[in-house]
């Protein structure tokens, strides 16, 4: 099934899909085709990012493209109509393009043909129930009233003394018939926190609707110096969200969107749902620091990346076939916790889009060289911004290597849905009792933090013991596993 509108004979329109796990919203990062590009069934015209990774999406036809309906930078709906598509090039039945598409709106009686229900996704995403309703249109009536306000506000930026009637058209600029101003419940926490009213914000968005564009809009004069301020293009509105600063500035201001969205959300829902504790080890990995090197000379480890990190993780995977009681979920909505038979082990990782966390799937059944080759791919492409959603999703357990920060060791917060994380501080050379003598030696701190409603202190105490013991004696990974 695809995400496409057939407007006539002649044009179809591809909507913004659900690229995974329900996500309602994603901004569009870029474009690769322009108005009067031929594509062709399977192409990528664009890229986004939703709340947790960057997605390339193709046209399901061939054709040339009519219209782009948001510009880079634009975050918009699912269900939303992005692109046109001329299917029937050069039959010279259909109007002609608009000059500006951010003037061509999408016609009702189009929306209103589409069949009511679940909407259509990308394929291979599955399908999230639709909860999106349009507005009725507003009225001609509408555009002196914005002419007003868009003039209005244009005077007082230029340091202009505004028309004796303009005191009166910002109260109604986001509230048609004098009513409550038209936003999204995320565009009005952002004016509350800018402390804007909405009631003095000029819309740019389809039906009336306030956008985020138009809040920081709205922001930007009283965060910036006023003198010799240049006026905004009537482009402005349609710009992507960015940072509100200027050279005298004391703030910067950031929108919170995106994968950093995704990442604030969860990492407060984790910290406040489920209680959490962290145990501590210090351990010498002299000896796992010799097998890392003697693996790199192996001929069966030809071609896979070798480090410390792979050893700690089949570590902790053995630790688990010790321990299998902590590879759980707890299910708050059946009160059951639910013990999983396989683990996908998740691989915390620091990409320019912000901390995602890809995992595994099924890495206990897999050898040291298949997973150095897991752990090899999942790295790449994670730092190339091409992790998926589908990637991301079905983790049991997680591991943060804050080490390679030079940092000893944390506290991490459990990924959500998952019952423990292991945080892998720096590996250094310092002076350890070994043998009965005080000798230099590659030492590391380990902290093992777990959900308290799934796993006991003893529990999380016998899995942290136990990847400290594999560490410090490699060979035990024969032994026990």
């Amino acid at each position: 099934m695809t995400t496409m509108t057939e407007t006539s004979a002649r044009f179809r329109e591809f909507k913004m899909p659900d690229v995974g796990e329900g996500l309602t919203e994603a901004e569009i990062l870029k474009w690769f085709v322009q108005p009067g590009d031929t594509v062709t069934d399977g192409q990528v015209v664009c890229e986004v990012e939703t709340a947790k990774a960057a997605v390339e999406l193709p046209i399901p036809f061939d054709g040339v493209v009519h219209e782009l309906r948001f510009p880079e930078g634009t975050t918009v709906d699912v269900g939303q109509v992005i692109i046109a598509i001329d299917v029937a090039p050069g039959s010279g039945d259909a109007p002609a393009p608009a000059a500006a598409p951010a003037q061509e709106p999408v016609e009702a009686p189009a929306a209103e043909a589409e069949p009511k229900g679940r909407t259509p996704v990308l394929v291979g995403y599955g399908v999230a129930e639709s909860s999106t309703k349009r507005r009725p249109r507003k009225g001609a009536s509408a555009a002196p009233e914005a002419a007003a306000v868009a003039a209005a506000v244009q005077a007082e930026l230029n340091g202009h003394a505004a028309p004796a009637a303009a005191p009166s058209v910002p109260a109604q600029a986001g509230a048609p018939d004098g009513g409550r101003p038209l936003a999204k419940p995320p565009v009005r926490k952002l004016a509350k926190d800018l402390g804007i009213d909405l009631a003095t914000v000029v819309p740019t968005g389809k039906d009336g609707i306030i956008t985020r564009e138009d809040v920081h809009a709205a922001a930007a004069p009283a965060a910036t110096t006023p003198v010799a301020a240049p006026a905004p293009s009537q482009a402005a509105p349609e710009a992507p969200a960015a940072a509100v600063v200027s050279d005298s500035a004391r703030e910067t201001r950031i929108p919170v969107k995106g994968v950093r969205k995704a990442i604030a959300q969860a990492m407060v829902g984790s910290a406040f749902t489920a209680p959490h504790v962290t145990e501590f080890v210090t351990v010498d990995v002299t000896r796992t620091m010799k097998l890392v090197a003697e693996l790199k000379e192996d001929k069966d480890m030809a071609g896979v990346r070798v480090n410390p990190l792979l050893i700690i993780a089949k570590a902790l995977l053995v630790a688990i076939k010790r321990n299998p009681e902590v590879n759980a979920a707890w299910d708050e909505a059946n009160q059951e916790i639910v013990r999983k038979h396989y683990v996908n082990l998740g691989i915390a990782a620091a990409t320019p889009r912000g901390l995602i966390v890809p995992n595994i799937k099924d890495a206990h059944d897999q050898t040291l060289p298949q997973l150095a080759a897991s752990l090899g791919e999942l790295v790449t492409t994670a730092r190339d911004g091409k992790t998926s959603p589908a990637a991301m999703a079905g983790g049991t357990v997680t591991i943060t290597n804050v080490g390679v920060f030079g940092v000893d060791t944390g506290t991490p917060i459990l990924n959500p849905g998952e019952s423990a994380i292991l945080a892998v501080g720096a590996i250094k050379l310092q002076p350890w009792v070994h043998k009965g003598k005080v000798k230099p030696r590659q030492v590391t701190t380990l902290a093992l933090s777990f959900d308290h409603r799934l796993v006991d202190g003893e529990l999380g105490s016998k899995v942290l013991a136990d990847v400290a013991a594999i560490l410090e004696q490699p060979k035990r990974l024969i032994t026990w596993a």
